[in-house]
């Protein structure tokens, strides 16, 4: 992982005070996941609980991904302390666990895809909300991959416990997707297999 000392604001400028943005993002993420998670199969939330503090596409206010302009996205991984299945508390550093995440549709990471980073990170401090600092990482997800197709509302995060990628943590923030129009001719495509299947 790379290392820099620059400190990056949760609105994605230099700034050490905390933004409106962060706090309607804050309310749009917890909105987002309570609709969410029931929608997720059993087996899948059991394996990756919703642990993980993240932050998709930092420097915009509406975390909006063009997917017909956009190379890549950007999220940012902070550190989250909870309760773990064995009730005791945990702390999770992203900083100092292996960079194995996953990052797309729901959909996507369920049935084991998605887009994997396209290096180990960065590191950066950022400044809290009372006057403290923690150090994130960055990553970068090609938007190829993320199986975006212009109708999500949030975007979701896997990190995974072991290379099998069975188990591990979820993390979950609104999204606003567009330029779905090559998504939705990948669509139009798997359509017209499926009835040529279905007519031969």
């Amino acid at each position: 992982m790379r290392q820099t000392q620059s400190k990056l604001a949760d609105d994605g400028s230099e700034s050490a005070t905390p933004t409106r943005r962060r706090f309607f993002k804050g309310t749009l993420g917890a909105a987002a996941t309570v609709a969410a998670i029931p929608a997720l199969s059993g087996v899948a939330a059991a394996h990756f609980p919703l642990e993980l503090d993240i932050d998709i596409q930092p420097e915009n206010a509406e975390n909006f991904i063009d997917l017909a302009e956009h190379e890549s996205v950007s999220v940012v991984v902070h550190p989250s302390e909870f309760l773990n299945g064995d009730d005791e508390r945990e702390t999770f550093d992203p900083t100092d666990e292996p960079v194995r995440y996953r990052f797309g549709s729901r959909y996507a990471l369920q049935d084991g895809e998605g887009a994997r980073p396209t290096d180990d990170g960065e590191v950066t401090q950022v400044e809290g909300g009372h006057g403290d600092s923690h150090q994130v990482l960055v990553l970068d997800f090609p938007v190829s991959e993320t199986g975006f197709d212009g109708e999500e509302e949030a975007g979701w995060l896997y990190w995974e416990r072991a290379d099998s990628g069975d188990h591990g943590y979820a993390g979950v923030d609104s999204v606003r997707v567009y330029g779905a129009e090559t998504s939705n001719w990948n669509l139009l495509q798997l359509l017209r297999r499926k009835f040529d299947v279905e007519d031969s």
